[in-house]
Formats: C-alpha cells, structure tokens, sequence
C-alpha cells in the first residue's frame, strides 16, 4: 500500500488518530499536508494554522492544485445528561464536528476533482447506531457527519471521489483521556467491548489509510465501524 507522491490533507493531525494516520502515511512516502491549531510533532509536512471554530477558508489557497485525499479527524466528547446540555453546546459540538468539515471540503474540492480519483475520510462515532445515554450532543452531530457521508458519495462519485465515514468507539487518544483516567474507568471501558480492551489510535487510523488507498478504489458512501464489537454485537 504505497502512498508515494500522493498528496494528503489531515485536519486534527497534532494528536490522537489524526497524528497516528500521518505518521503511518509519512512512512509510505505520502506528501503530507496538516491543518490544526499547533504543529503535529517529528512529522514533515506542511502545516497550515487553522481554527475549526473560526475557519476562515482562504488559507488553504498555499495547498497544491491536486489532493489525492482529504481526512476531517477534529471531534468533541462532550458527554452528560440531556437536560444539561445547553444549545451552546449542540452549537459548539456541531461546529468542529460538521461544519469544520464543510468549511475544509468546500474550500478544497477543486483540487480533489483534479486528482481523477480522490478520497475523504470523516469520522462518526459508534453512538450513532447505538443508543448510548449522555452522548445526546455528540450523537446529533456525528449523526450529520453519517448523512454529510452518503451525500457527497452520491454528489462526487462521478468525479471519482470516495466519501467515506469511521464511527469508531473509545479510543485511548487524549481526547478521550478523562473517560479512561484511572486503572478502574479503563477496566470497566475494556470490558464493555466483546473484543475486551478500548481502541488505539492506530486501530482507527489503519482503516483510515485503508479508505485513503487504490485499495478501496470501490468503496464509498460507507460508514464503518471501528469499534471493537460493541456496535453489533452483544
């Protein structure tokens, strides 16, 4: 799976997945091109200052005339009991999660039309298909990511653009590092999971290289569970 001279853009590559996806992609000779609010460490790639809640677009006017792939990996976990939850916060949640992602892809669809055969990556999240209590904030917006997904494969797929979304479950990224703060809270998430332990950052990030590569050359408008069973299985 060669990624040589193949140009990339990871919005959210300073940590967690984002970061563990360049790194892998940095090793296949990926051209790799980063947007966040501070620098991804030890990575070569160019990086572009960018705040998702106030994206302004014109920045990425520096990025070349062709991407080869574009992945959305900024995301909240923003969790506690629906009648706590302030619009503010569903603003604010939808803000990084969906309309970053608009923002990014708007702004950039015409390189990835000059690829002849490009591919993005959003992310949802298991509790989207999976009723999970207190995820009210985080399930809205991801669940938009989900219908955002299905309806650029539809528009783009004559352009030969893939589209294609990752609902992972919890995943031991810094994100996530207050749901997994002690020995006790890592246990008892481990062994919600059939599979008996959470997700790392290179499990998501593996099938996010997969999405992005001639390997899935016919795969869009999928989402994707990377999520150790507990989305399906009891």
């Amino acid at each position: 799976m060669s990624f040589q001279g193949k140009n990339i853009l990871i919005v959210g590559a300073s940590s967690g997945i984002g970061y563990a996806l360049a790194r892998t992609l940095e090793t296949e000779g990926a051209v790799l091109f980063t947007a966040s609010r501070t620098a991804p460490e030890n990575l070569k790639s160019q990086h572009i200052t960018w705040d998702v809640t106030q994206p302004a677009t014109g920045i990425f006017d520096v990025l070349p005339d062709i991407l080869h792939g574009i992945v959305y990996a900024p995301g909240t976990i923003s969790l506690k009991p629906f009648q706590r939850f302030s619009t503010a916060d569903f603003q604010a949640d939808f803000q990084i999660n969906v309309l970053g992602a608009v923002a990014v892809l708007q702004a950039n669809l015409g390189r990835l039309r000059k690829a002849n055969g490009a591919s993005i990556v959003l992310f949802s999240t298991v509790a989207v298909q999976t009723g999970m209590g207190f995820h009210a904030s985080i399930a809205t917006s991801k669940g938009a990511i989900e219908g955002l997904t299905r309806s650029l494969a539809a528009e783009f797929a004559a352009a030969k653009i893939r589209c294609n979304a990752l609902a992972p479950s919890l995943t031991d990224t810094p994100l996530a590092s207050g749901l997994l703060s002690s020995d006790e809270k890592r246990e008892a998430s481990a062994k919600r999971h059939p599979l008996g332990r959470v997700g790392t950052p290179d499990d998501v990030a593996s099938a996010a290289k997969w999405l992005l590569s001639d390997e899935a050359s016919w795969v869009t408008g999928q989402i994707i569970g990377v999520d150790g069973g507990i989305g399906k299985l009891k």
